[in-house]
């Protein structure tokens, strides 16, 4: 066996098995033990019953002290109960249709039960826990991997699968392949590839686990570093149109306000790319603040791309912001005489082949949507200019495949990237190397701070009167962690990343769940003012038609999870409350505190967090403290890492779109350097990664890149 054997070849994995991996992207023992849990259980944290409150999913040391006894219920369930206890207190402990445990506890043994605690008028009890007996010389796991799963796939079996893979590796003497040399690995005191497996599929303690997530950290960025560093050197090349009719007075004349500075020099900076005589195309990143005005820059470069006789294409990840820029750049256009379209999934067959006909005789010139435009009915006549907005929604080949969607195939497109996130510069420069960067650093005039305030649950009654005065004139949006009360549990798990305020499981505040909050919201609190609720579990159409009524103030508190994280604009809106704030990175805080202060009132925005947290709060305190993207980007960055700066659609810490690490989500600015470092060492002497000691790296980075670019 060795890391190329088919994961077929394992015993138990017969064809619908292996049909389950393959929908997990596993087919070999390689990608198996590359399969990383989610998150670990921590049944090493030991809790008291009398002192853990109702609710908490967590692990209890309880000495049984009766029989069990089983009873069948009324609709033929069978239920098993018997009593437990520690020095504190005692405890019920319930099974369903599981008769067999009346032969497993007996009257005095000691077992580690590990499951939700239910306390109800002073009594407690654990439904259906996990137990493990307690035996003289036999030491607990303290730490339980838990595993992204499929259909047809358990918990059980994934560990079962990998502890034989691993093991059948190790009898064998398997050489298991390291793309790290060894100074490399002395160097970095990193664990070898072994030994950090090892670690993280049977771990020991979290200390060690930390270690081995460290190495393959540091292996995926070192390997990142490794391409893109060879990139930046290599010469631009490409044969762009070069838009040689610069002048957009024209789209200037029918502006209502002035360009800031930023903006000015930002477009110029986009037209002379796009207008070098080299013909080298474009490809270029506009960073901005929240309002800071890119959606202008956006439509002055499309305005150049179709003077210049070029059709352009502007892509955003929701239908909400495609329509969003439609609704805001199409009569500007129609007043210059230039065609405009919109394509999303709602669009009907009749309209998308009227607009795949246009597009294609160039009749069209300006095309706005979603991932519709990659349609491969979709063919441009004359494609001059690609933007795609809020970049990191979109993979590395996303964009690619738009920008080659032209009938005039002895062109390139030029391509800008947009970002909402504002990226603090030094790691812009690392992360994208290989681009141009625009920044966006100075907001509007007239643009109003948004006043921010950190409160915790002793405000709450308050809060609701705040909530009222605003919602009665104007309207609110309410933020929340989770979409409903059954992701909770997941509150125990420990993390993969292991950040520091999540290690510490006790004691934390309760999560807000939006389907829960709006219900309560609707039936107790404001019976008497219209609540909508948003989330990402809804179906596209359903999301749009609530985010319609409350632009058309038809909703006057809207409850949400982070969809509406990004391109969001009702200016009526003047307050923002977000519930567990601590949950929360300051980057993303700073993006949903900007779809409020949109319009002439003033806007609030309220934080609501209970964590005792010291390292919480200091970091909340940033946001009332500052309205400025660009310091609260560096702080975050400072105090959580770069992973902030990618988060996906679910909220997830992983990086998404063209930055969809594995395992680096949340590393840091330190951790970063040392990989950009390494790799520069490495390529001076070895530029092309040929020697026998780089070819795994080699290998590790082809790899790398060929999954960036289809993700």
């Amino acid at each position: 066996m060795d890391f190329s054997t088919h994961i077929g070849s394992l015993g138990g994995v017969g064809k619908k098995r292996c049909e389950s991996f393959y929908n997990l992207g596993i087919k070999t023992v390689e990608d198996l033990l590359y399969h990383f849990p989610r998150a670990y259980q921590n049944r090493g944290n030991v809790l008291s019953l009398a002192m853990t409150p109702d609710g908490t999913v967590g692990s209890f040391m309880l000495t049984v002290a009766t029989k069990p006894q089983t009873f069948m219920l009324k609709n033929r369930k069978q239920i098993t109960k018997f009593v437990a206890f520690d020095d504190s207190g005692k405890c019920t402990i319930t099974f369903f249709n599981q008769p067999f445990v009346k032969d497993i506890f007996h009257v005095g043994d000691e077992f580690r039960f590990y499951g939700k605690l239910s306390v109800k008028y002073n009594a407690r009890e654990l439904s259906s826990p996990v137990y493990e007996p307690v035996l003289p010389g036999k030491k607990l796991k303290e730490l339980i991997p838990v595993y992204p799963l499929t259909d047809g796939l358990s918990q059980n079996f994934i560990k079962s699968v990998t502890e034989t893979a691993f093991n059948s590796l190790v009898w064998e003497g398997y050489d298991f392949p390291e793309i790290f040399t060894a100074d490399t690995l002395e160097k970095m005191g990193l664990m070898s590839l072994k030994d950090a497996l090892c670690e993280i599929h049977f771990p020991t303690d979290i200390e060690r686990v930390k270690k081995a997530r460290e190495r393959f950290v540091f292996e995926e960025l070192y390997a990142f570093a490794l391409g893109l560093s060879i990139s930046k050197k290599r010469e631009k090349q490409g044969n762009a149109i070069v838009m040689s009719d610069t002048d957009i007075s024209g789209f200037l004349s029918i502006l209502p306000y002035s360009l800031t500075k930023a903006q000015d020099r930002s477009v110029r900076e986009i037209i002379n790319d796009m207008s070098e005589s080299s013909g080298r195309p474009m490809n270029r990143l506009l960073s901005g603040d929240v309002g800071s005005g890119k959606t202008v820059c956006a439509a002055l470069s499309l305005y150049v791309a179709v003077k210049n006789n070029t059709q352009g294409a502007f892509m955003a990840p929701t239908e909400i912001l495609a329509t969003q820029h439609y609704n805001e750049l199409s009569p500007m256009f129609e007043k210059l005489g230039i065609k405009t379209a919109l394509i999303t999934g709602a669009t009907s067959a009749s309209e998308k082949r009227r607009i795949y006909d246009g597009v294609a005789v160039g009749d069209i010139k300006v095309i706005i949507g979603t991932h519709a435009l990659l349609n491969d009915k979709l063919e441009f006549d004359r494609l001059g200019l690609v933007i795609t907005d809020e970049q990191h929604r979109f993979g590395v080949r996303q964009r690619s495949v738009l920008a080659e969607k032209t009938r005039d195939d002895g062109y390139d497109a030029h391509v800008l990237v947009m970002t909402a996130t504002p990226i603090p510069r030094t790691l812009a420069m690392i992360i994208y190397g290989d681009l141009d960067i625009s920044a966006l650093d100075e907001l509007p005039p007239g643009r109003k701070p948004v006043d921010t305030f950190l409160v915790d649950e002793g405000y709450r009654e308050r809060l609701n009167g705040f909530i009222r005065k605003n919602a009665e004139k104007n309207q609110v949006y309410i933020v929340c962690p989770m979409v409903d009360e059954g992701d909770s549990e997941e509150e125990a798990l420990l993390p993969f990343d292991f950040t520091a305020d999540d290690v510490e499981i006790n004691n934390k505040p309760k999560l807000r769940s939006a389907v829960a909050l709006a219900e309560h919201l609707k039936n107790e609190v404001f019976p008497d003012i219209p609540i909508g609720l948003i989330h990402g579990k809804m179906k596209s159409s359903e999301k749009d038609r609530v985010m319609r009524d409350f632009e058309q103030n038809k909703i006057k508190i809207l409850v949400s999870t982070t969809v509406i994280e990004v391109g969001v604009n009702v200016p009526n809106a003047v307050l923002m409350v977000i519930e567990n704030a601590e949950r929360f990175g300051l980057s993303q805080l700073h993006q949903l505190r900007g779809r409020v202060g949109r319009g002439a009132d003033k806007s609030y925005c309220v934080l609501v967090s209970s964590s005792d947290k010291e390292k919480a709060r200091q970091r909340l305190s940033v946001m009332c403290s500052t309205n400025d993207g660009y310091k609260i980007a560096q702080a975050d960055l400072e105090q959580r890492g770069p992973g902030d700066f990618f988060p996906d659609s679910k909220g997830d810490a992983r990086q998404s779109g063209g930055m969809r690490f594995r395992f680096a989500s949340l590393c840091d600015m330190a951790m970063l350097k040392k990989a950009f470092d390494e790799a520069e060492r490495v390529l001076s002497n070895d530029r092309t990664l040929s020697l026998p000691e780089n070819r795994g790296a080699n290998r590790y980075m082809q790899r790398l890149f060929f999954r960036l670019r289809n993700t």
